[in-house]
């Protein structure tokens, strides 16, 4: 009967989280071997072994660790239905899985996320950071933050932040040492610092005389793989540098950075948040996701930096 597909999806929750049969059964008040009875019924059901069975502890088989995780989830999704009920008002609870790009997500995302998390006891966060991007259904990922173009995807829902713009800016020592940048031409003659990248070409984008962006080619002295250390490398008087304005907006307000080739810079790049397509959005994915869009429109500074 239909009914009966759930059944022994608890003791095997148990069983995994613990990984021990007989701490399950003292869990649910049934005999260790109840527990394994109820998990072996579920195994032959499914086709498939869950869990690896030794006298020492029990460990997930590969096809278990993909169970284990769609059980969670639908045990969290019945928490939430089940806290809307009772209380009308559904609140963030459950772990959520979130991957934001480094140097924005540590400087701009990751602080407001932990303050939410504040807010919202119930609320675990798992925060990973980094460029790539990751395919969020198979790796169980709840929301995203990425910046760049998307591609069409239906298995995605995607909402706009913003923008960011690139500037090319020189700290004002360096302008002083090496003489003024007149021109893109100039950018060969100029020590220019990039982000590491295999295989790329030395480019920029620029705005050519129709205001379509184009490469242009640049003279590359220092490489660095980090957008922080790009900063720093460009505060120190080491050379121009490509950046996104939320990445250096204080100091060129500091003045401690100043741009150059303002009549050609600005290229832009969207910035949205991102989340799996589902009937049902849990609510910490919905409080999240609109506290972000509430973040973006608070801070112009950081989504929305258009050039002057």
């Amino acid at each position: 009967m239909a009914y009966q597909r759930f059944d022994g999806i608890a003791e095997f929750v148990l069983a995994a989280q613990l990984q021990s049969f007989t701490a399950a059964g003292l869990q649910l008040g049934v005999t260790s071997s109840a527990i394994g009875k109820s998990v072996s019924r579920l195994e032959r059901r499914l086709g498939i072994k869950l869990l690896h069975r030794t006298t020492r502890r029990l460990s997930l088989t590969s096809e278990g660790e993909i169970y284990l995780g769609s059980c969670l989830r639908v045990m969290e999704d019945l928490d939430d239905t089940e806290d809307s009920l009772s209380t009308g008002q559904p609140e963030p609870r459950g772990q959520l899985r979130v991957t934001l790009p480094g140097a924005f997500g540590r400087r701009h995302i990751a602080p407001a996320l932990l303050a939410l998390a504040r807010q919202y006891p119930q609320l675990d966060l798992t925060i990973t950071f980094g460029d790539r991007t990751v395919d969020m259904v198979s790796e169980g990922i709840d929301l995203a933050v990425r910046i760049g173009d998307l591609k069409d995807d239906a298995e995605l829902v995607a909402r706009r932040l913003g923008e960011q713009y690139l500037v090319i800016c020189a700290s004002p020592d360096y302008l002083r040492k090496h003489g003024p940048v007149d021109g893109k031409a100039a950018l060969l003659e100029h020590d220019c610092i990039v982000g590491w990248r295999r295989g790329a070409r030395s480019t920029w984008l620029l705005r050519g005389p129709q205001g379509a962006l184009e490469e242009q080619e640049i003279r590359v002295r220092h490489e660095l793989g980090d957008g922080e250390m790009m900063v720093q490398g460009v505060l120190d008087g080491c050379g121009l540098s490509q950046l996104p304005t939320w990445l250096v907006h204080e100091h060129l307000q500091s003045g401690r950075l100043v741009t150059v080739l303002d009549a050609f810079a600005g290229g832009g790049m969207p910035i949205h948040v991102i989340r799996p397509r589902t009937r049902y959005v849990q609510p910490k994915v919905r409080v999240v996701s609109d506290a972000l869009m509430k973040l973006a429109k608070k801070r112009p500074d950081i989504f929305l930096c258009a050039r002057d």
